[in-house]
């Protein structure tokens, strides 16, 4: 094997990663299968001065694989603050550094945040290198509406607190995506039933790995389905959002307006009947000349 320490290889065959200018570099790494690291990512990982892993370990299982052989240090949850400053001295003298989770994109439920606010403020560059998100993969799956969504990441283990972040979203009208361990998942979907009652949902399981599978119902039928099992490997739970509420019949609000045009002048009860039901201001103003006029 080459002594040449940017080197990767796929399917035995050598390749020399271009250096990288000075920077951290955000690399996104497979979330199960190692097909799905990028070319970018490779060239990366290869030319880094130093590869930021969570946990060594698991990162090696990729690195291994692609004959990558440089340096690596541990930055997690524990020890992410106090390494920072070093981190952005090293950059700022010129290194080039790769920052990896243990899978998918970092920052996202993973460790990172301290790091990259640092590097902000000490206003030295970041690259994103993208890649597999378990968060993208199970949502274009889902079946569920993807213009609006919002991660949550994971909910709080206790059965109180995490029924209590569940009920600040009920009224949420994007779809709501969780990453869930397999210790917690039957309890979660019970208590996503329990809150959000019979909405449309997902579970995808081992994302593209060999058996990964999605699994589509109501939050009522999911959770009966996962009811005392325990599944392998973290899981994403996607949700459907609140329903649009439905427009109150129009005697209704109009009787409501000509109460309030019998206390206020027309344009405070216009304005108060618009807020209070969701409707457009000029609808309500129209109606309010037309009863104004039957007057």
């Amino acid at each position: 094997m080459s002594e040449n320490k940017s080197e990767y290889f796929i399917a035995g065959t050598s390749f020399t990663a271009p250096p990288l200018a000075a920077g951290l570099y955000v690399v996104s790494t497979p979330i199960g299968n190692l097909r799905d690291i990028t070319l970018r990512g490779l060239e990366t990982l290869a030319a880094a001065g130093l590869v930021l892993c969570e946990d060594t370990r698991t990162s090696a299982k990729l690195l291994d694989h692609f004959g990558i052989r440089g340096k690596r240090q541990a930055l997690h949850e524990h020890n992410e603050r106090a390494k920072a400053e070093d981190i952005v001295n090293r950059i700022a003298g010129g290194e080039a550094i790769a920052l990896i989770s243990d899978a998918g994109t970092p920052l996202l439920s993973d460790p990172g945040f301290p790091l990259i606010r640092a590097m902000a403020e000490a206003g030295l560059p970041v690259f994103p290198i993208p890649g597999a998100s378990a968060l993208l993969s199970a949502l274009v799956v889902a079946g569920l509406p993807t213009d609006a969504f919002a991660f949550h990441g994971f909910l709080p283990p206790k059965a109180g607190a995490r029924r209590n972040a569940l009920t600040k979203l009920v009224d949420s009208r994007e779809t709501l995506v969780f990453y869930e361990s397999p210790r917690r998942l039957d309890a979660t979907l019970s208590a996503m039933a329990e809150v959000f009652g019979d909405r449309q949902a997902s579970v995808s399981l081992e994302l593209t790995k060999r058996f990964e599978r999605t699994f589509r119902g109501t939050l009522i039928q999911l959770a009966e389905q996962f009811s005392g099992e325990e599944t392998k490997g973290e899981a994403v739970v996607s949700v459907a959002g609140a329903a649009e509420p439905s427009a109150p019949a129009a005697e209704y609000w109009q009787a409501a307006l000509l109460e309030e045009m019998g206390q206020k002048p027309v344009r405070g009860a216009v304005d108060e009947i618009a807020a209070r039901y969701g409707l457009k201001r000029k609808e309500v103003y129209d109606a309010a000349l037309a009863l104004k006029a039957q007057q």
